[in-house]
């Protein structure tokens, strides 16, 4: 039993959608995409960092001037205008540079390492995603744990300023600035 008034009613509303539908309202315009230039606005007001780019993950502006006044006097500058160089594994020439051999643990992989590379980089030539955030030892992103023994019979830390002796002693490294000086196992993204 169908009502005839319902249909109808069916029928009409129907029809006033379809005709709204297909009627010439005020027609509405995007407006012009200006994307670009905020975004051009905006790099003009943001200081360049000295992060390598692309794939920069870096959290923050790095801690430069953390690592300017941690200087003191070995950041002062020499008579012939430059920052004196500390010396270290990261200073020598490749073909200078003595290799270890470093199991990842849990990457199940054990490569070759240069004296004057660091853990991460090794990792990173070998394609895998290891976590960082500073590339300075000043934060835990990148920390690492050596399975062998205190960290520092094993590594030589460069800028290092965020695991406490008790901990190098526990074996825990920042894998950012640690070269290696003997073979060892270690075990990417561990901290204290």
């Amino acid at each position: 039993m169908v009502d005839p008034l319902g249909v109808a009613l069916g029928v009409f509303l129907t029809l006033v959608v379809v005709a709204v539908h297909f009627t010439r309202g005020a027609t509405w315009r995007a407006p012009e995409d200006i994307s670009q230039q905020v975004l051009e606005r905006r790099a003009a007001t943001v200081a360049e960092t000295g992060f390598p780019e692309p794939g920069n993950r870096a959290i923050g502006a790095g801690g430069g001037a953390a690592a300017a006044v941690a200087g003191g006097a070995e950041g002062e500058l020499e008579e012939g205008g430059t920052e004196a160089e500390e010396e270290g594994p990261w200073s020598l020439p490749d073909d200078e540079a003595e290799t270890f051999e470093i199991e990842f643990v849990k990457e199940g992989a054990t490569l070759e390492v240069a004296e004057n590379e660091t853990i991460l980089e090794a990792g990173e030539d070998e394609g895998w995603d290891l976590p960082y955030a500073c590339r300075e030892g000043q934060c835990l992103s990148c920390g690492g744990h050596v399975t062998d023994g205190p960290s520092e019979d094993f590594l030589v830390h460069h800028g290092q300023e965020m695991l406490s002796e008790d901990e190098l002693n526990d074996g825990y490294t920042l894998t950012c600035v640690a070269y290696p000086k003997a073979d060892f196992s270690i075990e990417t993204r561990e901290a204290p």
